[in-house]
């Protein structure tokens, strides 16, 4: 059962009415800002991961 149409712009003058059109670029900002935030600190500890484990390494020998 896929939505017509019809359902999807009601949807979307529903969104246009309780968030006003100026305030949509501004969520979708904010959201961009998380993703990269949320993006920067997977490789940080993808990094620190990688260190630890050659620390380990290099203490083994």
């Amino acid at each position: 059962m896929t939505p017509s149409i019809w359902q999807l712009l009601i949807v979307l003058v529903i969104v246009l009415l309780l968030f006003g059109r100026g305030k949509i670029p501004q969520l979708m900002g904010d959201m961009a800002k998380g993703i990269k935030s949320f993006k920067k600190g997977m490789s940080d500890d993808e990094k620190k991961d990688d260190k630890n484990i050659e620390n380990n390494n290099d203490n083994e020998k």
